[in-house]
């Protein structure tokens, strides 16, 4: 198994190494052909604007398009939630090509700009359920989209309630909480439709492999046969010990 990772900029360097950690083969996309020599793919966090425009470039629109359509599973991160979205907003002018097949609504920038970048204990039923280990997911939120709506089809496997997150009062889009009619009101950001995961926040920042294991035993040839893949959380990490992991983590 070759788990593609769209390299035109953002963390596909972290993602990479995460799957050479779980003894998978990642290798990076750039241009159409490559596509045809994957088995599954990772849209990067990163900045969605830049990413389209050298998307476009490269002519990669068609072929990602398609590689959704086959029915191949594809995750996006941060960025890549947004590229997969059917509809986005908060936009800047002109908006931006997206690849679509996620029934979703996502708002870019949904939490705010760089400086209100934040880390929280994310409950994550449904991934503890496959991978086990702790109930929550320390989530890395950098100038973080969220998704509005989802359709029928969606699967939503992690939302944070609004009131929750300290930054949320200087950023005008995000509802207050005195001003909602529903208490406890909260956000989404991670989902599952199909062949498709998305998550808003960073799982390749952290030393928490749970997501990629998840998203890898979505690959055919992992869920035909018996997996090796054994994901790590951080309750399994030794801090005192010194790290061997290939990039700088988030612990």
């Amino acid at each position: 198994m070759v788990v593609g990772v769209l390299a035109l900029q953002g963390s596909f360097n972290e993602h990479i190494a995460v799957l050479k950690r779980l003894g998978v083969k990642g290798v990076e996309v750039r241009k159409p052909e490559q596509l045809l020599n994957v088995s599954s793919l990772i849209i990067p966090g990163g900045e969605s604007t830049t990413m389209a425009k050298l998307a476009e470039l490269h002519n990669l629109f068609p072929a990602l398009r398609e590689f959704v359509q086959m029915g191949k599973p594809v995750w996006g991160t941060c960025a890549g939630l947004i590229f997969l979205a059917n509809r986005a907003t908060g936009q800047k002018t002109g908006g931006q090509k997206l690849i679509g097949g996620l029934d979703c609504t996502v708002h870019r920038n949904f939490f705010g700009s760089q400086i209100q970048s934040f880390e929280t204990e994310l409950p994550i039923p449904p991934v503890v359920a496959e991978e086990g280990g702790p109930p929550s997911f320390r989530a890395v939120f950098i100038r973080a989209p969220a998704i509005l709506d989802v359709g029928p089809d969606v699967e939503v496997l992690a939302d944070i309630p609004l009131s929750a997150i300290e930054t949320i009062n200087s950023n005008p889009a995000i509802p207050k909480e005195e001003d909602s009619t529903e208490s406890g009101k909260k956000v989404i950001v991670a989902v599952k439709q199909g062949n498709l995961l998305a998550t808003a926040f960073h799982p390749e920042l952290t030393a928490d492999t749970r997501w990629h294991s998840y998203f890898l035993k979505m690959v055919p040839e992992i869920e035909e046969g018996t997996s090796d893949i054994v994901s790590t959380s951080t309750s399994n990490q030794s801090f005192g010990a010194r790290s061997t992991i290939d990039f700088p983590i988030y612990q």
